[in-house]
């Protein structure tokens, strides 16, 4: 029995690029939508948000001497890329799919409509919300919480590529010690780099738990939306 009935799964877009720096690597959206897949069909209702970075950071050198919102608008568009992708791949593993978009884009993707978003999650379909939140200056983090907010899910869940939130970076310190549990105020005022501030302020504020979890241990999504204690929660 699944403990949630509605997540908001946030992953970053290098996640999609697997073993390359750049672009995406088809096996790695297909494994990671059949992982989701199964999630879905436990009958929880997934939202996620991707970010661009697989994308971005391939013209990051170029971006340097660009005005920041230009960049921050390019930066939107990756994660719709991004976004179509995992949809398309979602769909060959068998769930029904909408991309919705803060950024109009018709003949790509729904418009991102609230009440529009939350009917879809109750009949079963996976949303990927795209374009961050349409404004510059607000990273993917802070679209994955006002989401959440949104549809009312009952918890965020970050998918990184370590076990948890750690009191200092794991793949430069050795010794560094992972926990498993930690209040925003911590997160907060040591600066753990987890999410953006602003991000975890707004779950601080609005009392939505936050999951960090290693997303390449197979099964651990499903782990996660199972209630089974799997990387740091921040609450």
């Amino acid at each position: 029995m699944a403990r949630y009935k509605r997540v908001l799964v946030k992953l970053s877009g290098e996640v999609l690029a697997g073993p390359e720096s750049f672009g995406i690597s088809a096996d790695r959206v297909q494994d990671l939508a059949r992982e989701i897949a199964e999630v879905a069909r436990t009958g929880v209702e997934i939202g996620l948000v991707v970010g661009g970075g697989n994308f971005f950071r391939g013209v990051a050198a170029a971006a340097k001497n660009m005005d920041r919102v230009t960049g921050d608008h390019m930066g939107m568009l990756a994660t719709v890329i991004n976004a179509l992708a995992l949809q398309d791949a979602l769909e060959k593993a068998g769930v029904p799919t909408r991309v919705m978009t803060a950024i109009q884009m018709h003949q790509v993707a729904e418009p991102y409509i609230r009440r529009r978003a939350i009917r879809h999650l109750e009949k079963g379909r996976i949303v990927i919300f795209a374009a961050g939140t349409s404004n510059p200056y607000f990273s993917t983090d802070t679209a994955a919480t006002l989401r959440a907010l949104e549809i009312h899910a009952e918890v965020i869940a970050k998918a990184t590529k370590v076990d948890g939130v750690y009191d200092k970076d794991p793949m430069k310190y050795p010794d560094a010690v992972l926990y498993r549990e930690v209040s925003y105020l911590d997160v907060l005022a040591k600066s753990l780099r987890v999410m953006d501030a602003s991000a975890v302020a707004m779950c601080r504020d609005n009392q939505m738990p936050i999951i960090v979890f290693n997303l390449n241990v197979r099964g651990n999504i499903m782990r996660m939306a199972m209630g089974e204690p799997v990387g740091t929660i921040i609450h």
